[in-house]
């Protein structure tokens, strides 16, 4: 018997375990009960866009060759994707402390900073385009190498952070005085939009990226932003991602977690900073 009636197709008992499962072990995400609304409500607009007759059929199809592109599709789905500019503000003012006081040389030194930073789980790009703001300032008027690595699983959010337009409203925590010095404001059919500059956007490289596959060179970056990311993995998958950061940043390096997170409860090196705030 179909399972769709009226268009809606119920998510039986079999079928989210069946998608829980596959979903976590292709990139570590925790689709725990809780989730189960979210999973029917989303990926029930896929199968109304792909006329599949079931969840199960649906899963089945994103299982094959033919299917790659749905399945693509389907992680960008069930994606969460909250963000905005200088989200928990705190932490840009910190970064900002840490850049004057670890990486400022003198005005006119001939010694050019080097920074590389990690925005990993950057959605539509808001984190990284802030922490480049900052480094602008911050280090303006010096000479410096300074390069941004945006990643996400969701490929459908990162050609929008790529694009680097936004509207109005999602520019109005950014401080008139920066938003007039990196944006460009629309006009005519733009009208309302706002869009990075690009001595700005030269400075953030964008690039999938499954946390869970994670294989960056060692010593990467002197500083990592994963906020509100681990809070949708499971302990075993969090504990590995702490040890990878670690490993990925330089001496002294610095990771941010979002506010509600905490590497409290696991086993690991860091040395605590200050809430949400640890270091190598």
């Amino acid at each position: 018997m179909d399972c769709c009636v009226k268009n809606t197709c119920e998510l039986e008992d079999a079928d989210f375990e069946k998608i829980s499962r596959f979903v976590y072990s292709l990139c570590g995400i925790n689709l725990h009960e809780g989730k189960r609304e979210l999973v029917k409500a989303r990926l029930g607009k896929r199968l109304k866009k792909g006329n599949f007759v079931s969840f199960s059929d649906y899963l089945h199809f994103v299982m094959t060759d033919e299917g790659s592109d749905e399945l693509t599709a389907m992680i960008n789905s069930l994606s969460t994707n909250l963000t905005g500019f200088f989200r928990e503000e705190s932490h840009f003012q910190k970064l900002r402390g840490i850049i004057f006081e670890e990486f400022s040389m003198p005005e006119h030194s001939n010694e050019k900073v080097k920074l590389r930073i990690w925005s990993a789980g950057c959605s539509t790009g808001e984190e990284p385009y802030t922490i480049a703001m900052v480094l602008a300032e911050a280090l303006e008027g010096r000479k410096a190498d300074m390069k941004i690595l945006a990643t996400d699983i969701s490929t459908s959010v990162l050609k929008r952070a790529a694009a680097g337009i936004y509207s109005e409203k999602s520019v109005s925590a950014i401080p008139p005085v920066m938003r007039f010095k990196f944006f460009l404001q629309g006009k005519g059919r733009w009208s309302g939009q706002y869009k990075i500059k690009e001595n700005l956007r030269v400075l953030v490289h964008f690039a999938y990226l499954n946390l869970k596959e994670c294989t960056l060179p060692s010593d990467s970056f002197n500083i990592i932003f994963c906020r509100n990311v681990m809070i949708y993995f499971d302990k075993n998958t969090q504990h590995a991602l702490i040890t990878t950061f670690y490993n990925l940043l330089k001496p002294g390096g610095y990771l941010f977690v979002g506010h509600s997170e905490s590497l409290t409860g696991f086993a690991h090196p860091f040395r605590y900073v200050e809430p949400s705030v640890y270091r190598k």
